[in-house]
């Protein structure tokens, strides 16, 4: 299994460079690096060729295509690219853990807490890709997840939050 973060977006809520923003002293994407490291074989971060990305030890970066700017594009350039299943995560879920990446594995399945579907952390198969390929990029994520009808892993919420704005990344700081 590949790991993969998905760090493409231009973060302007955070203000830009979300993945090198600084938690307790190392960029918000470490975080669910050290869980991907600990689950997957290998772990991959994917963004645009003009992303400015953390260099993470035992992390590769793979550029995905400039346009269109979704996160389905990091993630059909991952299916395609890896040729097998990968597990995705957003550069921003710091909160993530190596056993959530582990029950998702075993169940081959996308995550949801407080039952809400969560597109941004689960397993995405290979065979999916003609499916993901074909959707419109103006299309939420998780309408098109959904219409996978994928098995979910209900997991807490505080493990699939994501930090999307200077007050949550403070927030979260002040809690660590």
């Amino acid at each position: 299994m590949i790991g993969v973060i998905l760090a493409g977006g231009l973060g302007r809520r955070m203000g830009g460079r979300k993945p090198l923003r600084d938690l307790n002293g190392r960029p918000l994407a470490a975080y669910p690096a050290a869980a991907l490291r600990a689950t997957c074989e290998r772990v991959v971060i994917v963004g645009k060729r003009d992303s400015a990305l953390p260099v993470l030890e035992g992390v590769a970066r793979w550029d995905e295509p400039d346009e269109p700017r979704h996160p389905l594009t990091g993630i059909v350039h991952a299916l395609a690219r890896a040729g097998d299943d990968v597990l995705v995560c957003a550069a921003d879920m710091p909160c993530v853990t190596a056993p959530a990446c582990e029950r998702l594995i075993a169940k081959r399945a996308i995550a949801a807490a407080g039952g809400r579907l969560q597109p941004l952390f689960g397993v995405y198969r290979v065979e999916w890709l003609d499916v993901l390929r074909a959707a419109p990029p103006d299309t939420a994520l998780t309408r098109t997840v959904e219409a996978l009808e994928a098995p979910l892993v209900e997991l807490p919420e505080d493990v699939v939050v994501s930090i999307d704005t200077p007050e949550a990344l403070r927030a979260l700081r002040s809690r660590a």
